[in-house]
């Protein structure tokens, strides 16, 4: 579907859908407990994977009146009876295919193209290291995968500037082995937030992790020198259920929108305090001069128009907002420096390499360096763009159409179903005035 954007104003009051990292590890967890009652979960084509994939493991997962009712295999995966296909969730491939390490006979994993180019090298091996069978078919560190044979637990080394979700996937498997994991960092941890929502919903399911090292008080997981989860343990929410709190990686779009088109005041609830990083974007407009206010207890966040300014800011805990600071930095006066952002190359696309093609073909000049992106402000124009199969690439751009000069045309805006499936629609009450193309 290709989606025409007019410039627009935006005002009323949107609700951020639920968030897609603690849906994924909600659902896996209550697969690995006897089973638990998921409440507020987000329904999207990437959190529908890992729910098959606890189906593939043995447990079951039913929709009931808008949460998710998961009978799990209680710590004891199956041998699956046919391949996992994670579509285009690398969260699902990451954190199941340690789940696969676990059961008996193999398991087979995979996905669509842009999955299959991602890197599994490391978790690959350190599941070698755990003394499970781990390859992938083509032996170049990408799916599809071959896990399994079993694994009592033991201790494993792994880079931390990958990707976080290889550590999640080893602790939530790590908690039901016979003698437990022992994680060491090889590298520096990136997206360390991440693996703090991960501690989160393990203590919310009765199981404990260690953190070893750490210089962060409020980000428990920033600066680890690694982690270690004891064997044996028992996956059981409070009440056998679990509540998903809302998404501030999908929440960044809509305060964006309000900052450079607020036509008055938008609101955005459902913005409760949690262990996501992405939250600093409250943090990151404030600094662009936004006008923004976020009562806490009430969870909500008011974001008008403002006169933005650039400035530099780090993505290494926060890569799912580059995106959407490179929107802001386009329709900012000055120039925005997002730098330490590498590692945001290996995502769904590489999304430094997307938003600079695609906000140059709108007008802005940028500059792209390995671990930085450099975006001068000023100048929007309308024009097609190309949403390259990435939910993030496309609601950005969605972002910076509100305030182009003349209409922008986003292809392949459809893939935004993978976190946020009812984007356009939300938009479109906010005063978007967008059509199909």
């Amino acid at each position: 579907m290709d989606l025409r954007i007019s410039p627009s104003r935006v005002r009323g009051t949107a609700r951020a859908p639920p968030s897609k990292s603690y849906t994924h590890r909600a659902v896996l967890a209550a697969g690995y407990a006897d089973g638990a009652l998921v409440t507020n979960p987000l329904f999207s084509a990437d959190t529908k994977a890992t729910a098959r994939a606890v189906e593939a493991y043995g447990g079951s997962a039913e929709r009931r009146d808008g949460d998710w009712e998961i009978t799990g295999f209680d710590g004891a995966p199956e041998t699956p009876a046919d391949i996992i296909d994670c579509a285009n969730s690398g969260t699902t491939m990451r954190l199941t295919t340690a789940t696969g390490g676990l059961v008996d006979g193999l398991t087979v994993l995979t996905g669509d193209g842009s999955l299959r180019s991602r890197p599994q090298g490391p978790l690959l091996d350190a599941l070698d290291q755990l003394c499970v069978r781990a390859d992938s078919t083509r032996e170049n560190g990408q799916a599809p995968l071959v896990v399994g044979g079993g694994t009592s637990g033991g201790d494993v080394s792994i880079r931390g500037d990958v990707s976080s979700q290889y550590i999640t996937g080893l602790l939530m498997a790590g908690a039901v082995t016979e003698d437990g994991v022992a994680i060491d960092l090889t590298t520096e941890l990136k997206s360390a937030p991440y693996v703090d929502i991960t501690l989160d919903v393990l203590d919310a399911f009765g199981v404990e992790a260690t953190v070893v090292g750490g210089d962060d008080s409020e980000i428990r997981a920033s600066g680890a020198d690694g982690f270690e989860i004891e064997g044996g343990q028992s996956y059981a929410p409070d009440g056998g259920s679990y509540d998903v709190p809302g998404d501030f990686s999908s929440m960044s779009y809509l305060l964006a929108a309000g900052a450079i088109a607020g036509d008055d005041e938008l609101t955005v609830e459902g913005a409760y305090p949690s262990a996501q990083g992405d939250s600093k974007i409250v943090s990151i407009l404030e600094s662009m001069g936004a006008a923004i206010e976020w009562d806490r207890t009430a969870g909500a966040i008011a974001v008008g128009r403002s006169s933005l300014e650039g400035i530099e800011v780090e993505v290494a805990d926060t890569p799912d907002l580059l995106p959407t600071i490179a929107a802001l930095g386009a329709a900012a006066e000055g120039t925005t420096r997002i730098t330490d952002c590498a590692h945001v190359r290996l995502k769904e696309t590489d999304r430094v390499a997307a938003m600079a093609t695609e906000l140059e073909r709108m007008g802005v000049e940028t500059e792209e360096y390995e671990d930085e992106l450099v975006v001068h402000g000023g100048g929007l124009t309308g024009a097609t763009v190309r949403g390259h199969e990435d939910h993030r690439i496309i609601m950005s751009l969605a972002v910076a159409a509100l305030v182009a000069d003349g209409e922008t045309t986003i292809e392949g805006a459809e893939d935004v179903d993978v976190s946020f499936p009812n984007f356009f629609d939300v938009f479109a009450a906010l005063g978007v005035e967008c059509t199909e193309a």
